[in-house]
């Protein structure tokens, strides 16, 4: 069995750094996180979890 890649939205991946969602956005902008995967269909932001803890290190958490 195969299994399925889950992919986070901007909400959840804020919620699980403890951080709000327009913080997420804006440290992706000014550059502090990397730019976000995104979906080729909505263009919505997409996180795994790999994506999460790296964003954990750079937080120093």
């Amino acid at each position: 069995m195969v299994r399925k890649k889950r992919y986070y939205t901007a909400t959840e991946a804020a919620t699980a750094l403890g951080i709000s969602k327009q913080t997420l956005l804006r440290y992706e902008s000014r550059g502090v996180f990397p730019k976000a995967h995104r979906n080729h269909l909505n263009r919505w932001r997409e996180y795994t979890e790999g994506d999460i803890q790296t964003l954990q290190k750079l937080m120093g958490r």
